[in-house]
């Protein structure tokens, strides 16, 4: 009896399944990060400004061109004016900044760490939150003279509240889970603020220190046009008096580029701090 083998015989081209067509996976995300991206707004509406005066369509009483406001910088830089005014208004936003920020923390910490620190400063907080700060400005030269010490405390109260608000929130928000967990794994108060409660509660703390810092710069520009003999508001409030728009604008475009270098900086720190997270921003 013999016994016949057969060989397989491989399939023609044509009868391989035709390849599936590929996928493109729509990109969802944001995407690469734009260099000096937040200077792109910023340059357009000078490039604007610019083009604008140059054509003559800006009455130049009411809004200068841009090489009017730098050649005023540059005049009121060499006499020594504006140098002395910024260094003024550096030192008043500080204090008050650094004031705000240590009370902003501390009561943050002591309501969301504590029921009883909660009931007890929670509500205050809110209270405060809801009544104008700049209101309060009587009051405090009543309660604190006319001189520099009112001018910080309201730069003060300015930036504790929405450091407080956010932190506060943040460490609300922490998800139980993890402190039911460490309780499991036995750690000590101390290891879970430090492995727990500040990991999760820096993302709001960074929101509400981005937020101080702007409103310190935001109250200044006010209080420095009260009773002050010196600052970037008074230099303001005396340009008015002789409507010099040109100076007011120097002052103004200062204040926006403090607030735009204070808030990269923070922006900057925050990325570094937090660069274990994977968000859209990074």
């Amino acid at each position: 009896m013999t016994t016949t083998t057969t060989t397989p015989v491989a399939p023609t081209p044509a009868a391989q399944a035709p390849p599936l067509p590929r996928i493109r996976r729509r990109a969802l995300a944001p995407g690469k990060r734009l260099p000096a991206s937040r200077l792109i707004g910023p340059g357009l509406v000078l490039a604007l400004w610019a083009a604008a005066s140059a054509a003559g369509r800006l009455d130049p009483a009411a809004i200068p061109a841009p090489w009017t406001v730098l050649r005023t910088a540059g005049q009121l830089w060499s006499d020594g004016t504006l140098s002395t005014d910024v260094l003024t208004s550096l030192e008043r936003a500080g204090y008050g900044f650094a004031l705000g920020l240590t009370a902003g923390v501390v009561l943050a910490l002591a309501a969301g760490l504590s029921r009883v620190g909660e009931a007890l400063i929670d509500g205050t907080v809110q209270l405060n939150r809801a009544i104008p700060t700049l209101g309060l400005i009587p009051l405090f030269i009543l309660w604190l003279g006319i001189g520099e010490t009112f001018k910080i405390a309201i730069i003060a109260i300015v930036v504790y509240i929405p450091i407080y608000l956010n932190l506060h929130a943040a460490l609300s928000g922490i998800d139980h889970r993890f402190v039911e967990l460490a309780e499991v794994q036995g750690l000590s108060r101390v290891r879970f603020i430090r492995q727990i409660v500040i990991p999760g509660a820096l993302p709001g703390f960074f929101v509400g220190l981005r937020l101080g810092v702007t409103g310190s710069w935001l109250s200044l520009v006010v209080l420095e046009q009260i009773n002050a003999t010196s600052g970037l508001g008074y230099l303001m409030f005396q340009a008015q008096n002789y409507g010099r728009t040109d100076v007011i604008l120097v002052g103004l475009l200062i204040y926006g580029v403090f607030g735009l270098i204070s808030d990269s900086a923070v922006r900057i720190v925050e990325r570094r701090v937090l660069s274990w997270r994977r968000t859209l921003s990074n």
